[in-house]
C-alpha cells in the first residue's frame, strides 16, 4: 500500500484499542464482573453514558466557551469509550475497523458532490448514520 492508497480494513490494525480491551477486560475479571459484561448490558451502559456526555452541556449556548465543562466531558467521554471498548471485546469486533468501514459506506452514500449541491451536511440534512 502506497501513501496515497486508502488503506483497507484489513490493513489497520489498532494495537492501543487491543491493549485497552486486554485491560478491561483484565479489570472486570479481577471484579468477577464478567457474567455482567453481556452485549445487552454494555449497549444500555454506552447509551447512559453517553446520556451523562449531553448532560454536560445540555443547556450550554451554542457560543458558550467549554473550557470550564472540559474535565466533565473528559470523564464522559473516557466513559462511554471504556464500555464501546468493552462491548468490542465482548462481540470481539474492533472498533477502529467498524468505524473504518462504516466512513468508506457513508463516503459511497453521500458523494462530496451531492453534499456539497444540497447546501447540508447530508442529502436528508439528517445525521451521519
Amino acid at each position: 500500500m502506497t501513501k496515497d492508497e486508502p488503506a483497507t480494513t484489513a490493513d489497520r490494525a489498532s494495537p492501543e484499542i487491543e491493549h485497552l480491551k486486554q485491560r478491561l477486560r483484565e479489570f472486570a475479571h479481577a471484579r468477577s464482573w464478567e457474567r455482567f459484561h453481556t452485549a445487552k448490558n454494555l449497549t444500555t451502559a454506552v447509551s447512559a453514558e453517553a446520556g451523562e456526555l449531553a448532560a454536560v452541556l445540555q443547556w450550554a449556548t451554542p457560543d458558550e466557551e467549554v473550557g470550564p465543562f472540559l474535565d466533565q466531558l473528559e470523564d464522559e467521554i473516557a466513559d462511554v469509550l471504556i464500555y464501546l471498548v468493552r462491548l468490542c471485546d465482548v462481540l470481539d469486533m474492533d472498533p477502529l475497523q467498524a468505524a473504518y468501514a462504516k466512513v468508506e459506506r457513508n463516503e459511497q452514500r453521500f458523494p462530496p458532490q451531492t453534499a456539497a449541491s444540497t447546501g447540508t451536511a447530508h442529502p436528508d440534512s439528517g445525521p451521519m448514520e
